[in-house]
C-alpha cells in the first residue's frame, strides 16, 4: 500500500502533468468530439460509470466510438471486430485517442495517469482479501496491466466466449499485475509506464 508521502508525490505529479498536457491537447479533444459527433450522430463525449478508489463509483469521460449501446450502463465486452464500432471509431481506439478526455478525470482527482484501469461494476468492487489493495489507489489512464494487455480486444476476438475468457484468464492476471505495481510503486516506474504507453 502506498504511504501518505507517496500518494502526495503521485498526486502532485498527476496535477502538474495534466495541466501541461491539457494546455497543449485541449484542441485535439475538441476536434475528436466534433469528429465523433459527425461520425455517430450522437454526442462525441460519453460518460460511463466505473469503479474507482475505495470501490466507489465515479464518472469517466471518453470519446464516443460506437453508434449504439455506448452509454453509462453499457457493460458489454468489446472486441476489435465489434460491429458497433465505426471505422473512424476503430482508428480512434487503435491509438487510444478515446481515452484523452480522462485527463479531465485526472484534474478532477478521481483518476491518476498510472494505475489499474477502472472497471465496470462486478469486478473491482467485488475484490476480496489482499486483492482489495487495488482499491487503495486511484484507477489510471494507463498502467502495467494495460500495457501487458494492450491487444486485449484482439485477444478477446479470438475466443469463443470472450466474457468467460476475460473473467477467468485476463481479469485474474490484471489483478496480479496491479497488486505487484502497488507493492513496488515508485514515481520513476510511473514515468516509465507512461513512456511505454506512448511508444
Amino acid at each position: 500500500m502506498l504511504s501518505i508521502n507517496q500518494k502526495i508525490v503521485k498526486r502532485t505529479f498527476d496535477v502538474i502533468l495534466a495541466i501541461i498536457l491539457f494546455f497543449f491537447i485541449w484542441w485535439i479533444i475538441v476536434l475528436l468530439f466534433i469528429i465523433s459527433f459527425l461520425d455517430t450522430k450522437k454526442p462525441g463525449i460519453i460518460v460511463q460509470k466505473r469503479i474507482g478508489l475505495n470501490g466507489l463509483p465515479f464518472k469517466i469521460y471518453k470519446i464516443r466510438t460506437m453508434k449504439s449501446l455506448e452509454n453509462e450502463n453499457d457493460t458489454t465486452i468489446t472486441i476489435k471486430g465489434d460491429k458497433r464500432i465505426t471505422k473512424i471509431g476503430r482508428f480512434i481506439r487503435r491509438f487510444k485517442l478515446d481515452e484523452l478526455p480522462q485527463i479531465i478525470n485526472v484534474l478532477i482527482g478521481n483518476m491518476s495517469f498510472v494505475g489499474p484501469r477502472p472497471d465496470v461494476e462486478g469486478y473491482a468492487n467485488k475484490l476480496e482479501g489482499e486483492n482489495r489493495i487495488i482499491l487503495t489507489i486511484k484507477p489510471g489512464i494507463t498502467g502495467p496491466a494495460s500495457i501487458h494487455f494492450k491487444n486485449e480486444e484482439e485477444i478477446l476476438e479470438k475466443q469463443q466466449d470472450p466474457k468467460n475468457y476475460n473473467d477467468t484468464i485476463i481479469w485474474p492476471k490484471k489483478v496480479e499485475i496491479n497488486k505487484a505495481y502497488i507493492e513496488n510503486y515508485t514515481l520513476l516506474n510511473d514515468i516509465k509506464y507512461i513512456f511505454k504507453t506512448l511508444i
